[in-house]
């Protein structure tokens, strides 16, 4: 199928086994939206282009390619679709349940994702078909529920562990009529155009092929979403030149490719799609995914030894909590540790992983020890408004005022704290009171 290569190899196709990564990407995007890093449109609920970009960063061994934003684009519209996260404004927060993933993101997280996106993914996957014009016309497209189920048959009749290319899938989804039909009807088709809205129209004879249509569509949902959730493994190389089946088309001299889709070149259905897509009742791992105690080394100078094969999941905590020092050594620091929790990460995630994996130095556990112990010691109460009085009777009047005191707290001689809910009450007793609270 072709050798391993980095994403950004430009020349030789391309290896991701996605399973690999599925849970170290699915805790890096919930983390980021833990954090609120990143924003959406406030209508669209598309993510910004700053927020894809660093999403791209956050993405163990980063996005399919570095220039053409894939998996860093799906991850915050599958944490919306499966209410793992919501828009406050233009930002995005964990839900109860994202903050439940947070703490163990499972494999059950990603056949919860998966189903979620199917019935209820926050965008038309055709829309990311940027070089075909005329999708916002009302009444061109039929719904996207009903394609997406196409999508999940022809996955799930798929043999579990076997290549398949891209055309031969293509072969076997028409001979059994699975068929993700994107234009309502023949008028339909004609108002969908690639270059001019006339003579580049689909609905000419052979501009509006199957590949040229359903099939990107097909593309799009496999690699965007699919394979970002880690349910198939996928042979890429670079989209531009990848496909020629548009060249005949009008207008499309200048045009790369149809999509950015256009580079997937095969793909492989393993244990964490058979599993999401209904195939399998359960999720067994494959043992090349887990980690065995005796794979890493705990040393008394701090440092965190990957021996053997890395395990991404393994490297994806570790860079939570530790410097990374070399290909496999992580260094554990007071001040790295300290920055994690203040990132709202849990020191007992760290110790509980590993006094699973390792047998922990006694240096190291009192550095975990000292760790724990400085937590909590400087806490974040919130936002207040701070009001100063005249001089230290006029504090003494308003701490001792029944209704007053409820909302403030002296703060030394001078000052008072009120909280911003209870902002509105103060005032209203102020008044009653005979004091009226001005600014400077």
């Amino acid at each position: 199928m072709g050798g391993d290569a980095s994403p950004a190899d430009e020349t030789l196709p391309v290896i991701r086994e996605t399973e690999r990564q599925a849970l170290p990407w699915l805790r890096s995007a919930v983390e980021m939206a833990s954090a609120g890093l990143i924003r959406c449109n406030d209508k669209t609920k598309r993510p910004t282009a700053a927020s894809v970009a660093e999403m791209a960063k956050v993405l163990t061994g980063g996005d399919f390619y570095p220039d053409v934003p894939i998996a860093s684009y799906a991850w915050p519209l599958l944490l919306q679709a499966g209410g793992l996260a919501q828009l406050n404004g233009t930002k995005l927060e964990l839900t109860p349940r994202g903050r439940g993933v947070l703490a163990t993101p499972t494999a059950a997280t990603v056949h919860d994702l998966w189903r979620r996106w199917l019935t209820n993914g926050v965008i038309d996957e055709f829309s990311r078909i940027d070089a075909i014009k005329g999708q916002g016309i009302p009444n061109v497209l039929t719904a996207v529920k009903g394609r997406r189920a196409v999508i999940q048959d022809a996955l799930s009749s798929l043999t579990v562990g076997d290549w398949v290319g891209v055309d031969e899938l293509f072969g076997r989804m028409r001979r059994r009529r699975q068929n993700p039909k994107i234009a309502r009807s023949e008028r339909g088709l004609f108002r969908l155009y690639i270059g001019h809205v006339e003579y580049g129209s689909l609905g000419y004879s052979g501009y509006s092929d199957w590949s040229i249509v359903e099939g990107r569509y097909t593309l799009a949902v496999l690699f965007e979403y699919a394979a970002s959730l880690g349910l198939i493994d996928v042979e890429y190389a670079r989209p531009e030149g990848a496909r020629t089946d548009y060249h005949e088309n009008w207008g499309t001299e200048d045009l790369p490719f149809l999509s950015r889709y256009d580079g997937l070149l095969a793909l492989r259905l393993n244990a964490l799609g058979a599993y999401a897509t209904g195939i399998t009742p359960d999720y067994d791992a494959p043992a090349t995914l887990r980690t065995s105690p005796g794979s890493i080394s705990v040393l008394p100078n701090f440092d965190v030894v990957m021996l053997g094969e890395s395990d991404s999941t393994a490297i994806s905590l570790l860079t939570r909590f530790a410097d990374r020092t070399s290909d496999q050594v992580f260094r554990l620091s007071k001040q790295r540790l300290l920055e994690a929790l203040g990132n709202n990460h849990r020191l007992d995630e760290l110790t509980a992983f590993l006094g699973e994996v390792a047998e922990l130095p006694d240096t190291v556990r009192q550095l975990l020890k000292d760790v724990s112990g400085m937590t909590g010691a400087v806490q974040d109460r919130g936002v207040v408004r701070l009001v100063e009085c005249t001089d230290p009777a006029t504090v003494v009047m308003i701490t001792r005022d029944r209704t007053l005191r409820r909302y403030c707290t002296p703060v030394g001689t001078h000052h008072l704290a009120v909280d911003l809910e209870h902002e509105a009450a103060f005032r209203a007793g102020l008044l009653r009171a005979g004091f009226v609270l001005t600014s400077s």
